[in-house]
């Protein structure tokens, strides 16, 4: 599989895991701080070590790592993260990319989209780079690579199950698994940085780390307020974790505003704003994303009669992610504005003007997957069946986040 496409494969998934925890600062004296990024810096190792055989006593239920097995007593945390991004991690856009990688750059990738070894042995072996020495061991899964971010993944380390606090937890002794280590750590913003913040020295386009959420947040006011990842991605201890792939978390993260004043006969000045006022990093974050904001002018059938203005608010980079075509993402309570002067024609009731945001949350993908065809004829069909998956579930991903609508009377 040579050629130049295959070889930047190593470079293109754009999440990747950000590497050890003892890069960052520490505040002076802040204990429990120093507390939680010890705790991390031994609990995020890569691979996570394979769990090695179940405590005696344990049931196939308690010592299974399949994340169906946690759903007899976490059916809603469950039902949470089997519609999750986390669950797909493993989904086509990254299988097909592991079909034509190396060992080493499907090792690199997966410390965040499967991160365990028993995950990995698996991964291995359906890639035929991996002698595992037969069936997994029965409280492995066959198809646990396949599942992505698993339960295991952030609660589970030598069969001991860890988590936040509770408010009224079992006794050990009647709880399944033997109970659970409880620990602040997993309400600690630094927990997510593991797979969405790049170290100093890793990846970066212009100058700039390609991952770089969990300092965007630490810059702001958000991290002042004591407001963490937690907060808005996991309120509540939900595990949906939505971001820039859902409407109602982008109409959470800005805020639109649409003004048209007269300006002489059937003519208007027409300004909009779209602002960052809920997001405690950039909008959007990653590479991955561009949300783009149209001004236009609508007849009373609300068919779009003129572009006024647009602005693509987003990080762009050519597909080898080597050079960037633009940066205009919104910093916490920076806006970007559009304006321009709309003219209506005689006799034009109802209507009025629009500023339409629309978000395709996978479009650095949809540009990569349809670059890669070129080198189809190097593929294998199935990797070819898997990219034409990938491309279609990037393209299906886009939508209308929010329309903001004023009318014009036509007199000016």
């Amino acid at each position: 599989m040579g050629g130049r496409g295959f070889a930047m494969l190593g470079i293109l998934v754009v999440a990747v895991a950000g590497g050890s925890l003892a890069w960052w600062a520490l505040q002076p004296g802040a204990a429990e701080e120093k507390a939680t990024a010890a705790f991390l810096d031994r609990f995020w190792t890569h691979p996570i070590p394979a769990q090695g055989q179940p405590p005696e006593g344990f049931t196939p239920l308690e010592a299974s790592l399949d994340p169906g097995a946690c759903r007899s007593c976490h059916p809603d945390r469950f039902a949470e993260w089997d519609a999750s991004l986390h669950s797909q991690a493993m989904g086509a856009g990254i299988w097909w990319q592991f079909r034509v990688k190396s060992p080493e750059q499907v090792k690199e990738c997966a410390r965040c989209h499967a991160p365990m070894a028993e995950q990995l042995a698996l991964m291995g072996r359906d890639l035929g780079w991996e002698d595992t020495g037969g069936a997994p061991p029965e409280h492995v899964p066959a198809d646990l690579h396949r599942e992505g971010l698993v339960c295991a993944a952030c609660h589970v380390r030598g069969h001991k199950r860890f988590g936040p606090p509770a408010e009224d937890p079992l006794p050990a002794e009647r709880a399944p698994h033997d109970g659970f280590v409880a620990t602040e750590a997993y309400r600690s913003s630094r927990f997510c940085a593991e797979c969405h913040q790049f170290p100093e020295d890793g990846p970066k386009l212009n100058g700039k780390l390609r991952e770089n959420t969990y300092e965007e947040w630490r810059a702001s006011r958000y991290a002042e307020e004591g407001v963490t990842c937690q907060s808005c991605h996991m309120p509540g201890q939900k595990h949906r974790w939505k971001g820039i792939h859902d409407p109602g978390m982008v109409r959470e993260a800005v805020t639109v505003e649409l003004d048209a004043e007269p300006a002489g006969e059937g003519a208007y000045r027409v300004a909009g704003e779209v602002a960052n006022t809920g997001a405690g990093h950039k909008f959007p974050t990653y590479l991955t994303p561009k949300v783009y904001a149209r001004l236009v002018l609508e007849d009373g059938q609300g068919k779009v009669r003129e572009e006024l203005d647009r602005a693509v608010i987003g990080w762009g980079a050519d597909v080898e992610m080597t050079e960037e075509l633009y940066d205009t993402r919104l910093s916490p309570g920076e806006a970007v504005r559009l304006q321009s002067e709309a003219r209506l024609p005689d006799q034009a009731a109802g209507w009025r003007v629009a500023l339409h945001l629309d978000v395709a949350p996978q479009e650095h993908y949809e540009r990569l997957f349809r670059y890669m065809f070129q080198q189809a004829d190097k593929m294998s069909a199935e990797t070819v069946r898997t990219l034409e998956q990938a491309l279609k579930e990037a393209v299906a991903t886009r939508f209308r986040a929010l329309s903001e609508r004023v009318a014009l009377d036509g007199e000016g």
